[in-house]
C-alpha cells in the first residue's frame, strides 16, 4: 500500500485487491467503524469530498475507492477482460475490503455504486453492516434489461442505446468530457456546478480502461456484451432479485433527472430495518455531492439501526 496523487482528500493510496490495483482515499481513525463510499457514472470519488470529512470527524474510517475504469485504479493484468458487469464491481468491493483488513462496513453509493453496494448487501450480508442506497434497489439482470419499456421510459435511456453502437463507442471515446457534462446537467438540472468542480472529477475519465468499462457495462445490461464465467453463479442469484436483509436507508433527490424507480416499487426488497427519505431542495442524481449533510446523516442513522 502506498500514497499517490494529491486530491481534495489529500494523498491517494493504492492497494492490490483482486484483479485490480485500486486507488482510494482514506480518512478518519484506522480503528473506527468502516464506511465504504462508492461513486457512479460519470462521476468519481469527489462526489464524496464533503461527505468524507463529516464522517471522519464523527469517528468513522472512511474508504472512497475509484471504481474499475476510473482515476488511478488499474487492472493488474493486460489480459483481463475490461468487464463492467454488475457482479464484477461488487466483487471488487469485497476484494478491497479483504485487502484492507475490513471485516464489515457500512456501504453506501449512488448510480453504479448503489448497485454494487446493494449486491454486496444481498450476497454477502455478513460483510455489510448497513446499506445506504440512492434510488433504492438497483440490482438487475440481462433478462430484465432486455425487456422493452414504454417509449417515455426508453427515451431516458438514450445513452445506453447509443453505447450499443460502434458510433457510440467512438463518440464516447472522443467526447467523454462533453458527454459527462451533459449527463451532469440533465441528471441534476438544478445543481449549478462550476467548471472547477466538473474538471476535478472529469480527470478520472482519462483512465485508459474507462471507455471499455463504460461501454461493456451498458452493453452487458442489454445482453450485447459477454459475461465472464467466474460471475455466472452470482448473476443467477441476482436475476432472482434477492431481498436485502441488512439495515438500509434509501435516498432520492426531489429533482433527479436520471432514470430511477419509484420508491414504492422496491420497498418490499428490503426485509430488514428500512427507511426511505426523499431529499428536497432541488437535489438531483449526484445526491452525495449535492446534499452531503443528508447523505452523511443517513450513513450514521443506518449504522445505528
Amino acid at each position: 500500500m502506498n500514497a499517490g496523487t494529491d486530491t481534495a482528500f489529500g494523498a491517494l493510496r493504492q492497494v492490490d485487491a483482486g484483479l485490480l490495483s485500486v486507488g482510494y482515499a482514506e480518512a478518519g481513525p484506522a480503528d473506527g467503524p468502516a464506511v465504504i463510499l462508492l461513486h457512479g457514472w460519470p462521476y468519481d470519488i469527489h462526489s464524496y469530498a464533503e461527505v468524507t470529512p463529516v464522517l471522519a470527524a464523527a469517528g468513522y474510517r472512511v474508504i472512497v475507492p475509484y471504481l474499475r475504469g476510473y482515476g488511478t485504479t488499474r487492472f493488474l493484468s493486460d489480459a483481463a477482460l475490461r468487464n463492467g458487469q454488475q457482479s464484477a464491481l461488487a466483487v471488487d468491493v469485497i476484494a478491497l475490503m479483504d485487502a484492507l483488513g475490513i471485516r464489515d462496513a457500512i456501504i453506501a453509493g449512488f448510480d453504479w455504486g448503489a448497485r454494487a453496494a446493494g449486491i454486496v448487501a444481498a450476497l454477502w450480508p455478513d460483510r455489510c453492516r448497513a446499506l445506504v442506497s440512492v434510488s433504492g434497489y438497483l440490482i438487475g439482470s440481462q433478462a430484465a434489461g432486455s425487456a422493452p419499456l414504454p417509449p417515455p421510459a426508453e427515451y431516458t435511456w438514450w445513452y445506453q442505446f447509443y453505447f450499443a453502437t460502434e458510433r457510440g463507442r467512438a463518440g464516447y471515446g472522443r467526447y467523454r468530457r462533453e458527454f459527462a457534462r451533459l449527463i451532469w446537467q440533465t441528471a441534476s438540472p438544478k445543481w449549478h456546478f462550476d467548471d472547477a468542480t466538473f474538471d476535478r472529477s472529469a480527470a478520472a475519465f482519462d483512465n485508459p480502461d474507462h471507455v471499455d468499462i463504460v461501454i461493456h457495462n451498458y452493453r452487458w445490461r442489454l445482453g450485447l456484451a459477454e459475461s465472464e464465467a467466474r460471475y455466472d453463479e452470482m448473476e443467477k442469484q441476482l436475476a432472482s432479485s434477492p431481498v436485502i436483509t441488512v439495515p438500509t436507508i434509501t435516498l432520492e433527490g426531489d429533482a433527479n433527472g436520471a432514470p430511477h424507480p419509484d420508491p414504492g416499487a422496491y420497498a418490499a426488497r428490503f426485509t430488514g430495518p428500512y427507511l426511505h427519505r426523499t431529499i428536497s431542495g432541488g437535489v438531483g442524481h449526484n445526491l452525495p455531492q449535492e446534499a452531503p449533510q443528508a447523505f452523511a446523516e443517513a450513513i450514521a442513522d443506518a449504522g445505528r439501526s
